[in-house]
């Protein structure tokens, strides 16, 4: 590390000598002598530049790359126009980060004002934060969100949200101390509203997916009206692709909009990084974690921007933060503002409409396949859906990828009982083509 610390040893033993100490040991004098590390870490040799770029070469070329995509669960594979990268890895943007002297990064504040806006606009929301870091920690920061502005401890939330949003509301909730009530599927695999009136009885509000988890478009009016009759806040967990033709959020009533802005942009990228984004309605604005950044004009007239409402952050009112957020996902909200304002209200539209279309044709194709049914077969969806095989998921894939298919993801890896179950999809990137060879090998592979 030598070449990476930039003081020199006498230096470093000046500073622990202004504060009183005489070794760094003694910096952890408070650490129990069994937690520290009393042998030198097992680190392999150092390598030259050379060798690392031979060796992350090698890793690289265990990758497949050339699978034909047919899964998402989360995250998912869109089209990507050459100029979104291009403009968001400009020098002033890829170095991005929350501001801390606000005032003095005006076009950082402008970046996030701008982003703010299109996710006002594609949500139909009044307010928006500067994104934090995922679709999960939006959830669980909009669960505070609730319980707060309720002053209730409960939370209910529908079984179609991800299991992995799911599971980090939870952990939120376990050093939150809020309950959390699941309120069951029904036969139909969207939320059981018979359940939620129940799960509704003295609690802060309810969560949704829309579409949810198992790719079912929920009735989120007819949710939206029993929680607010209840008392109860609503937060609606998004696409926003979807929202290229599928009601808004604030068109439906939904007090909070949350979701992962993955879709608007972002390569897979094997799992991230990702963007979270949370918009509200104007009564929730003070409940609303992270930053917000602000239009007005300076002392001359000229049109500013600023940081507002920073009092609501950890570092500002420690005591009495509801949440921990403080940073944003810049460089990914950046790129998903290009890729916005690229696409434009028509761009999303049709976007939409082709995953829509494609999903549909390949469901179609595959009520003709024998030893397989569409599990919700008549239940909407936009570009995702639950499968059963006759077989096993997993082996089912298997054979499919041997014939250059990435199938649905077996949905015995988040429901361990659910081992003949896939949740397939469709994007803008499936040509008919590849969708037809598909349908074939899934075909031969179930014969």
């Amino acid at each position: 590390m030598r070449s990476y610390v930039p003081s020199t040893p006498e230096e470093r033993q000046e500073m622990l000598a202004a504060i009183g100490l005489s070794s760094f040991r003694a910096l952890y004098a408070d650490v129990p002598e069994a937690l520290l590390l009393d042998r030198p870490l097992k680190l392999p040799d150092g390598m030259s530049e050379m060798s690392v770029r031979r060796l992350f070469a090698a890793l690289v070329q265990q990758n497949n790359t050339a699978l034909s995509i047919f899964r998402g669960a989360g995250a998912y594979n869109h089209y990507i126009p050459a100029a979104v990268p291009q403009l968001a890895s400009r020098s002033e943007f890829y170095t991005a980060y929350t501001p801390y002297q606000a005032e003095m990064s005006q076009g950082m504040l402008q970046a996030i004002f701008e982003w703010q806006t299109l996710i006002c606009a594609l949500t139909g929301m009044d307010v928006a934060n500067a994104s934090v870091y995922d679709g999960a920690t939006a959830a669980a920061e909009a669960m505070h969100m609730l319980a707060d502005a309720k002053r209730k401890r409960k939370v209910a939330y529908s079984a179609g949200l991800h299991p992995d949003v799911i599971a980090t509301m939870k952990t939120y909730a376990r050093f939150s101390k809020i309950e959390l009530v699941e309120v069951p599927l029904g036969p139909d695999g969207r939320t059981d509203q018979a359940a939620l009136t129940a799960a509704l009885a003295g609690s802060a509000g309810f969560f949704a997916a829309q579409p949810n988890f198992l790719g079912c478009l929920e009735d989120m009016e007819a949710l939206a009206g029993a929680t607010h009759a209840a008392g109860g806040l609503v937060a609606a967990y998004v696409n926003p692709l979807s929202l290229g033709l599928l009601k808004r959020p604030g068109d439906y009533g939904a007090d909070v909009a949350i979701g992962d802005g993955q879709p608007l942009g972002l390569p897979l990228s094997f799992g991230g990084p990702y963007v979270g984004f949370m918009a509200a309605t104007q009564k929730l604005v003070r409940n609303l974690p992270g930053r917000i950044a602000g239009e007005t004009v300076d002392a001359d007239g000229t049109r500013a921007y600023v940081l507002t409402l920073q009092a609501r952050e950890q570092h500002i009112r420690r005591e009495k933060a509801s949440s921990n957020i403080c940073s944003n996902q810049m460089l990914c909200a950046v790129t998903a503002s290009i890729y916005l304002a690229l696409m434009g209200p028509a761009g999303m539209r049709e976007v939409a409409q082709q995953n829509l279309q494609k999903a549909h044709y390949l469901a179609d194709g595959m009520k003709q396949i024998k030893g397989l049914k569409l599990r919700y077969a008549q239940t909407p969806f936009f570009n995702e859906f639950a499968v059963e095989y006759e077989k096993d998921a997993e082996a089912v894939n298997e054979a499919l990828k041997r014939r250059g298919i990435m199938g649905g993801v077996p949905l015995a890896r988040f429901f361990r009982a659910d081992a003949h179950g896939a949740l397939w999809c469709a994007t803008e990137c499936n040509t008919r083509e590849e969708i037809d060879f598909a349908l074939n090998a899934l075909e031969e592979v179930l014969a």
